[in-house]
C-alpha cells in the first residue's frame, strides 16, 4: 500500500474538500455551456463576427478537452492539490479577462486560456476523489460528481439567461465570465484551508513525457477541429484530418508502450484499457454525451430562434432536466454498490425515453407551449441522466490504481469532450439541413432523434459490460508495465484493486 492512500483525510475536512472539488468543476463545466445563450448578446454588445462567436463555444471545449490528459499526468506526478489550486486560480484570471475584453479577438484569445485552465483543474477532481474515499463512501462521493456534471451543464442556460435579463443586452455577456471571480475566489480561498497534502508519488521521480503530449495533443486537435468547426469550415477537406488524427493516435499508442517497454513513466499508462470496466465505461461515457450535451444545444437554438422564446424563457424550459439530474444523480451514487452496471443501463434507457418524449411534445404542441409540454418528459430524462452518468463514472475509475487516477480521469474526461463535440457537429448538421429547407419542427425532431441514437449505443455498451460482469464476477487487475530503476530498487510488475 503505498503513502497515498494510507493517509486519508480527517472525516469532517475530507468532504469540506470535496466540496472544494465540486465547486470548482461547478463553474468550469457551466462554462461550457452559458455562454451559449450570451451568443447574441456578444453580436450586439461587442460586434462579435459568426466565427468569432464560434469560436467562443468551441475554443473552450477545444483547449480544456486537449488540456485533460496531460493535466491529469501532471497532477499524478506532482501533486493534485499543487495542480488544482494553480488551475482554479488561472481560471478565474482568465474568467475576469474575459469579461474585460476591449474586442472578439481578445475574447477568444482569453476564453482559449480559460478552457485550458478548466482542463487544468477536471482531472485533479476525479484523482482527489480516489485518494480520498474508499468503498461506499468513493461511491457516494462520484455520485455528488456526478450530479454536478449534469446540473451544471443543463442549468448553463437558464443562467446565462437571468444574468443577461438582469444586466441587458449590452453587457449581459460580460456577467457571464464575471460570475466566475466572487467563486473563484473564494473556492481557491477555502482550497488552501482544506485539501489535503497528499505525496505526489511514492518512490523515484517520474518524467513527464513530453513527446507523448505532443503526439496526443495533435491527434487529439485533428479529432476535434473538424467537429467543432463543422458549421464555419465549409467543403469536405476538414474531414481529411480525421485520418490524420488516426496516424497520430496510432504513432501515440506505438510510443507509450514503447515507454512501457523502456521502463519509462508514459503519459498514458496503456494498462489501464486491459481493465474492462474502464475501457467500456470510457466508451459508454463518450457516446453517452455525444448524446447529452446537443439536446441543450439544438433545443434552446430551436425555443430562442424559432418559437420566440426569450434567452430566460429558454433556460426555464431545460430546468427540469437540470433539477431531475441532481436528483438522479445523487440517488445514483446510494444504488451503484448495489446494483452496478444495471443502473447505468436503467438510466440510459431513461433519458432516450425523455427524449422521445421531448420529439412527440414538439409535435403535439407546437409554439408557445411546448415548454409546459416538453416539461415531464425533461424530467424523465434527467432522472435518467443522473442514475447514468454518475454510477458510471464510479464504476469506470473505482478499479483504477490511485497513483494513476489522474491521468485516467483525464482520459475518461477527453472522452467527455470528444463525445461532446462529434455530437454536436453530428446533430447541428442534421438539425441545420433540415433547418434551411424551412422545415423547424421537422429539424428539431430529426436533431433529438440522432440525439438518441447516440444514447442507444451507450446502452448497449453498457448492457455488453453488465453481461461480461455477470459471466466473470471477480474483481479485474491492471496489469501494468515493468518499471524499472524505481527508487526503491523493485520492480512494479502488477497493480490491480477491487474497488
Amino acid at each position: 500500500m503505498t503513502t497515498e492512500q494510507a493517509r486519508p483525510a480527517p472525516d469532517d475536512r475530507r468532504w469540506k474538500a470535496l466540496g472544494v472539488c465540486l465547486t470548482a468543476g461547478f463553474i468550469s463545466l457551466l462554462d461550457t455551456s452559458i455562454v451559449n445563450v450570451a451568443l447574441p448578446s456578444m453580436e450586439h454588445g461587442l460586434g462579435a463576427s459568426e466565427a468569432a462567436q464560434s469560436w467562443v463555444v468551441s475554443g473552450y471545449a477545444l483547449t480544456f478537452g486537449l488540456a485533460l490528459v496531460p493535466a491529469g499526468r501532471l497532477g499524478d506526478m506532482r501533486g493534485r492539490r499543487q495542480a488544482f489550486l494553480f488551475g482554479l486560480a488561472l481560471f478565474t484570471l482568465a474568467s475576469a479577462a474575459c469579461g474585460l475584453a476591449p474586442g472578439a479577438s481578445w475574447l477568444v484569445l482569453f476564453r482559449l486560456l480559460q478552457g485550458t485552465a478548466a482542463g487544468l483543474v477536471a482531472p485533479q477532481t476525479s484523482g482527489l476523489i480516489q485518494q480520498m474515499f474508499q468503498g461506499s463512501e468513493r461511491a457516494k462521493a462520484f455520485g455528488l460528481l456526478g450530479s454536478v456534471i449534469g446540473v451544471s451543464t443543463a442549468v448553463g442556460p437558464l443562467a446565462g439567461g437571468l444574468l443577461i435579463n438582469a444586466v441587458g443586452t449590452d453587457h449581459g455577456w460580460r456577467w457571464v465570465f464575471f460570475v466566475n471571480l466572487p467563486i473563484g475566489v473564494a473556492t481557491f480561498a477555502a482550497g488552501l484551508r482544506l485539501l489535503p497534502r497528499f505525496p505526489a508519488s511514492a518512490g523515484r521521480r517520474e518524467e513527464f513525457d513530453l513527446f507523448g503530449v505532443l503526439l496526443l495533443g495533435s491527434g487529439v486537435l485533428a479529432v476535434m477541429l473538424p467537429l467543432v468547426q463543422e458549421q464555419q469550415w465549409h467543403g469536405r477537406a476538414k474531414w481529411a484530418l480525421l485520418p490524420v488524427a488516426a496516424l497520430l493516435l496510432g504513432a501515440f499508442w506505438a510510443w507509450e508502450r514503447r515507454q512501457g517497454r523502456r521502463g519509462r513513466a508514459p503519459l498514458v499508462d496503456l494498462a489501464l484499457f486491459s481493465l474492462r470496466s474502464f475501457t467500456l465505461g470510457a466508451l459508454v461515457s463518450l457516446t453517452y454525451f455525444a448524446g447529452f450535451t446537443t439536446v441543450f444545444f439544438v433545443f434552446t437554438l430551436y425555443l430562442q430562434n424559432t418559437v420566440g422564446y426569450s434567452a430566460l424563457a429558454a433556460g426555464v424550459t431545460v430546468l427540469p432536466f437540470a433539477a431531475a439530474s441532481a436528483v438522479g444523480a445523487a440517488l445514483g451514487g446510494r444504488l451503484v454498490v448495489r446494483y452496478g452496471r444495471k443502473l447505468v443501463v436503467i438510466g440510459l434507457g431513461g433519458v432516450a425515453l425523455g427524449l422521445l418524449g421531448v420529439v412527440a411534445a414538439v409535435q403535439v404542441v407546437p409554439g408557445d407551449g411546448v415548454g409546459w409540454a416538453t416539461a415531464l418528459p425533461m424530467l424523465v430524462g434527467g432522472i435518467g441522466s443522473g442514475l447514468a452518468v454518475s454510477p458510471n463514472t464510479t464504476l469506470t475509475l473505482t478499479r483504477v490504481p490511485v497513483k494513476r487516477a489522474g491521468a485516467a480521469g483525464g482520459v475518461l474526461q477527453t472522452g467527455q469532450r470528444v463525445g461532446s463535440a462529434a455530437g454536436i457537429a453530428v446533430v447541428g448538421a442534421v438539425y441545420f439541413a433540415h433547418l434551411a429547407d424551412g422545415r423547424s419542427t421537422t429539424a428539431i425532431q430529426l436533431g433529438l432523434l440522432t440525439a438518441v441514437g447516440f444514447i442507444l449505443v451507450a446502452m448497449v455498451l453498457a448492457v455488453a459490460d453488465m453481461r461480461e460482469r455477470q459471466a466473470h464476477p471477480q474483481p479485474e487487475r491492471a496489469v501494468e508495465p515493468v518499471r524499472r530503476g524505481s527508487g526503491d530498487g523493485g520492480a512494479e510488475e502488477k497493480v490491480g484493486q477491487s474497488g
